[in-house]
C-alpha cells in the first residue's frame, strides 16, 4: 500500500476503537487509546493510536490530533519506563508498506528495550493472552496512580 490513498474505517484499529475487536487497553482518553501489541518486539511493547483521526500515516493526520498521540506518547514512555525499568525505549512511527506498516491507522510503537535482548521481528510471534492481559492490568494501574 502507497502512502497515499483512502482511509479504510474497517481496518483493526478502528474497530479496536469502537468496540468491535479486542484489545489489552492500558490508558484511554477522548483524543488517544494505547494497548498492547499482539505481537511484541518486547515485553511491554505499546502501541498509541488517535482516535478521532482517520488518518492513515503522518502525512494524513491534523496537527492537534498529532500533538495528542505525541503527548500520549511522552506520558505512556515514563510510565513504562517507571513501571517495567527497561534500559532504554524505542519509539516508531511507520508511513507506508514499504516502511513496515501494516496496519493503515497512524500509529506509535512504544518497544521498551532490555540489555542484552534483541527485539523480535515486526508484526511476528503473537504473546501469551494471560501474560498480555496481566501486564496490561499492571500497567493500567500505574497509569491510574500516576495522573
Amino acid at each position: 500500500m502507497s502512502l497515499h490513498g483512502d482511509y479504510d474505517s474497517q481496518n483493526i484499529f478502528a474497530q479496536i476503537i469502537r468496540g468491535e475487536a479486542p484489545s489489552y487497553t492500558i490508558y484511554e482518553d477522548e483524543d488517544v487509546l494505547a494497548f498492547l501489541d499482539l505481537f511484541p518486539q518486547s515485553y511491554g511493547h505499546t502501541l498509541i493510536i488517535p482516535k478521532r483521526a482517520a488518518a492513515r500515516n503522518i502525512l494524513d493526520i491534523d496537527p492537534e490530533s498529532l500533538c495528542k498521540l505525541a503527548l500520549a506518547a511522552q506520558k505512556l514512555t515514563r510510565v513504562l519506563v517507571d513501571e517495567l525499568q527497561p534500559d532504554g525505549v524505542q519509539l516508531c512511527q511507520f508511513n507506508g508498506a514499504p516502511s513496515g506498516q501494516t496496519v493503515f491507522h497512524i500509529h506509535v510503537h512504544l518497544i521498551p528495550r532490555y540489555t542484552g535482548q534483541a527485539p523480535g521481528p515486526h508484526g511476528q510471534g503473537k504473546a501469551d493472552p494471560a501474560v498480555l492481559e496481566a501486564l496490561a492490568a499492571r500497567l493500567a494501574s500505574r497509569i491510574r496512580t500516576a495522573q
